[in-house]
């Protein structure tokens, strides 16, 4: 039997008593009359009509020939022709009855086929569409060197596949939801029942709830309109397309969201410190992935430092600089006519454009363009007078700083709060500088995301994650989920029985 699916809103329904095929065809014309490639198929058995529309776009002509309008010819006209007949013969797995105008004319957007036999109450809706959809590749923007490189696609059941395939855990569970007011795009919560906090899974439910948007094109559109805190520059919620990295999130107490049609999942909450975390460190030895951990930490303040330090020491405190690279800064400054703070915006402002320009051209001329560019441009610039070398090199090193995120929106951040500091560095000097570190650090103690506090673990403090976030520790080290997710099943492993170690003879 099929599933028949039943509505409170009755203002819409098809009419209770019997009508003709031809009345249908009208109904659904008026519908989606703008729709060229609505298609009408008549069968006559035993006397009776029967109708099969579809778009001819959505749907697998192969399946509407040999499932569909076979299964129905090859029949007997001697067979009582109802509905709960017809399904019965119809080898297609998802069935439901229809029988009202909005469900029918959605179901067919949707890459179905409306079955209707001519006198009957309602009708059948049989899934049979086909989505164009790209192989499994391998993960463009966050490249890894070690572990799993295959990265989600724009199909929801693919990814939903992969997903599966990576945790084959009974708990893990994956609620539907319908996302848009107008344009209704399918997609999934994921989490593992007994270690996802409730309140967690509950919060992304109301949210996506609440939204009114007539159409949201991605997660990380969505990502954006259900985070604590839309106006601040940094991301509350962590976007990725590498379906390994949502699964160990999972196995930590999070819950994700994925949609049709986008080649990302998003997940949360995600503590600031979290957005510096690469699958990297998870694959590798304990003590390289602390190093490279500590590297990209230490790269990324440093990124925000060097270049507004440079200007409020030429600006207000020579006296800092070592009197033989006094003498070097002033040579390599002698010709140049601008203050150091316009001197370092007009250099961020060049490395930006010349970043932009290369992410936007296909890939070997973007490469090129980038490299050459930044060598031509900078050796130019230095010869005329523009800027002094001590500050290309600077300038460089920020750069560098910056792209070591495992995450490019936080990189991209990241550059974005090096212009105000630089401007406040050139204003005020050395006090800019902490006016505007001491502003920042507020603002993200302020932060929270799906509710938890942003800047967890450091504040407020639990000690047991921070194997999760600043330092890394061997994994038999690590019994415990991050206390930060709340997660019902805290415990991963008996820490005693991963410590002791047996020999084979024992």
């Amino acid at each position: 039997m099929f599933k028949r699916k039943s509505k409170n809103n009755q203002s819409d329904e098809f009419k209770k008593h019997s009508f003709d095929v031809d009345e249908l065809k009208e109904q659904l014309n008026n519908e989606l009359g703008a729709c060229s490639d609505i298609n009408f198929r008549t069968l006559i058995k035993d006397g009776k009509k029967i109708l099969v529309s579809f778009l001819s776009s959505l749907i697998d002509k192969t399946s509407l020939d040999e499932f569909i309008l076979l299964a129905i010819q090859q029949q007997k006209d001697s067979m009582d022709w109802t509905t709960e007949n017809l399904a019965q013969i119809l080898p297609i797995a998802e069935l439901q009855a229809a029988n009202q105008l909005k469900e029918v004319v959605s179901s067919l957007i949707e890459g179905y086929a409306y079955i209707y036999i001519d006198g009957e109450p309602f009708g059948i809706l049989a899934n049979i569409g086909t989505t164009v959809e790209r192989s499994l590749e391998k993960a463009e923007t966050e490249s890894l060197v070690y572990g799993p490189k295959i990265s989600f696609t724009e199909s929801l059941i693919g990814n939903l596949n992969i997903i599966r395939s990576n945790l084959k855990d009974s708990e893990l569970c994956m609620e539907d939801i319908t996302i848009g007011s107008r344009v209704k795009t399918p997609g999934k919560i994921v989490y593992i029942r007994d270690i996802a906090d409730e309140d967690n899974i509950n919060t992304f439910k109301q949210r996506i709830n609440d939204l009114e948007f007539d159409y949201i094109p991605d997660t990380t559109v969505l990502g954006q309109l259900i985070e604590d805190n839309s106006w601040t520059v940094f991301p509350q919620i962590m976007s990725s397309e590498l379906p390994d990295r949502v699964s160990l999130s999972l196995m930590r107490g999070k819950v994700a969201v994925l949609m049709d049609r986008s080649p990302a999942a998003i997940y949360g909450p995600t503590p600031f410190l979290s957005f510096f975390e690469s699958t990297e460190d998870v694959y590798m030895r304990w003590n390289m992935g602390l190093f490279l951990r500590m590297l990209r930490i230490i790269a990324i303040f440093l990124s925000v430092l060097l270049t507004p330090a440079y200007v409020a020491v030429l600006t207000y405190h020579y006296e800092v600089i070592p009197s033989p690279l006094l003498v070097s800064l002033g040579q390599s400054r002698a010709n140049v006519p601008f203050p150091p703070v316009f001197e370092a915006l007009l250099l961020e402002f060049v490395i930006e454009l010349l970043r932009e320009a290369g992410a936007r051209l296909p890939t070997k001329v973007g490469q090129t363009m980038g490299i050459v560019g930044g060598i031509v441009i900078g050796q130019a610039a230095v010869q005329a007078g523009f800027t002094s070398n001590i500050l290309i090199i600077i300038i460089a090193l920020s750069a560098l700083g910056s792209f070591t995120s495992p995450s490019y929106i936080m990189g991209t951040a990241i550059r974005m709060i090096r212009f105000p500091i630089i401007l406040l560095a050139g204003i005020w000097g050395g006090i800019g500088i902490m006016l505007s570190f001491c502003f920042f650090l507020i603002h993200l103690l302020k932060l929270t995301s799906l509710g938890s506090p942003y800047f967890m673990p450091v504040y407020p403090f639990r000690w047991r994650d921070l194997g999760y976030s600043i330092i890394k520790f061997p994994v038999q080290y690590l019994p415990f989920r991050p206390v930060t997710n709340h997660p019902v099943d805290g415990n991963r492993f008996k820490e005693k029985k991963a410590m002791k170690k047996k020999d084979v003879d024992e």
